[in-house]
């Protein structure tokens, strides 16, 4: 009796690299668009000059608008706010992205906390002007 040789399959290989380029494709474009992700949805004031800074240090955001507050993407009352803030530093470079249509009170409320605290490194966050 004559044994029959057995064929082995092989998987086609074109359309698994077909499929692993378009994968590699989506990820790398869906990550370009992705923008920074905050609490609350502001409408930031628009600045025409004023720069970054170049230094990295640490740093904390604070986010106002006319209902609430938030801490590094954390909603909080004001008393929560300023008990977390304790625990940074003075040094430690804080942002705030103060909604243009909250009340200026807010804005104060956490200016006065800082303040009381002896924090330093404070700055006001805008969007760029459009030219």
């Amino acid at each position: 009796m004559a044994r029959k040789k057995r064929e082995f399959i092989t998987p086609e290989l074109t359309p698994l690299i077909d499929v692993v380029f378009l994968l590699l494709i989506f990820f790398l474009v869906s990550s370009v668009f992705k923008k920074d992700e905050y609490a609350l949805l502001l409408n930031l004031p628009v600045s025409e000059q004023g720069e970054g800074s170049k230094k990295k240090l640490e740093e904390i955001t604070i986010e106002i608008n006319n209902s609430s507050f938030a801490l590094n993407k954390e909603k909080l009352s004001i008393k929560d706010l300023t008990e977390k803030l304790l625990n940074y530093e003075k040094t430690t470079v804080i942002n705030i992205r103060a909604d243009q249509e909250s009340a200026y009170k807010h804005l104060i409320k956490v200016l006065e906390v800082l303040q009381s605290q002896k924090k330093e490194n404070i700055s006001l966050i805008t969007e760029k002007k459009q030219k």
